[in-house]
């Protein structure tokens, strides 16, 4: 059991623009709320509709105590279900990932059909009813090849987020791309302190050389703290996005998304040791290897790269309250040929190296903010969106402690 009253507590002690209270971060029982009140409630992204491109092809996700399995059913729609048995509640597929032809749970060999519906179920006597006994569906949605997920009954709507997003991402064609790499590491720290050190580039000077070969720290074109060599840069990327019809202002998610594009530092295109091009086979129709970043972030749990050549995502899925799985993929174009048009060390290993200095960082975060000396500290001006997930999440624990009669009324 979760207390609520002792939530409310915390939050009402929570000071907007600061970091927050300690128990937020380290408290076993603020790990449950959170599962409860995020994880459980929004949308989840779950992976690339590139990772389940054929009936039959599933990946697996953890969300607390819950597995969730996403398929491609023989209609070649995507769908998601409960990793769990009808019959007595066995995990039915054991891996992150595979192909079958029906889904068997490996307990008691209970069939069931790639749309979640019962067929077998050897043993039971004459006359059981197998129709009432489908496995229970998870909410989906695909946008642009990304496919998100919800463990909710009654999940919030994407509409908007779609609407925005769908003109950034969609020239690069998502769903039209192969899994080049995918890299899962554990982070020893709090899922939070995973999402704000991603949410700022404050970090950046001191801990990600070779990120810096290519990506430029201002997070928006009209940066206050922007140099000359950056607003130039910005024109002359901005007269060329337009040329191509390409969107790249910042799109209106308030604190829950953000969707922007913004270049390479000058000479440099891609996410590379030297800057240049990590596949020769371009993404989509594009024929111009320039074309920056799409940096394209919501909230609970992804974070994203679209760039001309290839696609990166970011899963995080919270473990405990000390440990975080970041789940990385590298996508490029579906007809890209290893070895000839990509080689998956030089695409790589920038974000290899950038994600384990980020690892250390996490942990050494919250190593220091599990001692007595802690104390909520002021963000920065370029720390923003760290106040903006501050906020979001706030509310999120919010309506998870209010009495339902509380929330009725400020909703009115």
């Amino acid at each position: 059991m979760v207390d609520t009253g002792r939530i409310a507590d915390l939050l009402k002690a929570r000071k907007p623009g600061f970091s927050l209270p300690q128990e937020f971060y380290v408290d076993d029982e603020m790990f449950a709320a959170d599962m409860q009140a995020v994880f459980a409630t929004d949308w989840l992204f779950a992976c690339n509709v590139a990772e389940i491109k054929r009936p039959g092809d599933y990946i697996t996700l953890e969300v607390g105590g819950d597995s969730i399995i996403v398929l491609r059913n023989r209609d070649g729609e995507v769908k998601a279900f409960f990793n769990t048995c009808r019959h007595r509640g066995s995990r039915i597929c054991l891996n992150e990932s595979g192909r079958v032809n029906r889904l068997v749970c490996p307990y008691h060999q209970w069939v069931y059909e790639l749309d979640g519906k019962l067929i077998n179920a050897r043993q039971m006597p004459d006359g059981f009813d197998k129709s009432g006994y489908s496995l229970k569906p998870a909410a989906v949605e695909v946008i642009c090849g990304m496919v998100y997920i919800s463990l909710s009954d009654n999940p919030p709507s994407l509409d908007r987020y779609r609407a925005a997003v769908t003109p950034y991402i969609a020239p690069h064609q998502p769903d039209r791309t192969k899994v080049a790499f995918t890299s899962t590491i554990i982070e020893e720290a709090n899922w939070k302190l995973v999402i704000e050190n991603n949410r700022e580039c404050y970090h950046c000077a001191g801990n990600h050389p070779e990120l810096l070969v290519t990506l430029v720290e201002f997070a928006l074109p009209d940066d206050s703290a922007a140099t000359n060599v950056f607003k130039g840069l910005m024109d002359r990327s901005v007269a060329r996005w337009d040329s191509y019809g390409l969107p790249h202002q910042p799109a209106d998610g308030g604190i829950e998304f953000r969707c922007i594009r913004l270049p390479f530092n000058d000479g440099t295109v891609s996410f590379t040791m030297d800057g240049s091009p990590a596949s020769n086979k371009l993404l989509g129709d594009f024929t111009e290897p320039d074309l920056g970043s799409v940096r394209m972030f919501r909230v609970p749990n992804n974070w994203n790269h679209f760039l001309a050549d290839h696609i990166i995502h970011f899963r995080v899925l919270p473990l405990s309250a000390n440990r975080t799985e970041v789940r990385t993929t590298w996508l490029v174009h579906e007809d890209a040929v290893e070895g000839v048009d990509y080689d998956v060390e030089r695409l790589t290993e920038v974000w290899i190296a950038t994600n384990d200095q980020d690892r250390i960082l996490a942990e050494n975060n919250h190593k220091g903010i599990r001692s007595k000396a802690y104390r909520p500290g002021p963000f920065a001006p370029s720390e923003f969106m760290l106040a903006n997930f501050s906020e979001w999440y706030a509310g999120k624990l919010d309506d998870f402690v209010r009495p339902p009669s509380q929330r009725l009324v400020a909703a009115e």
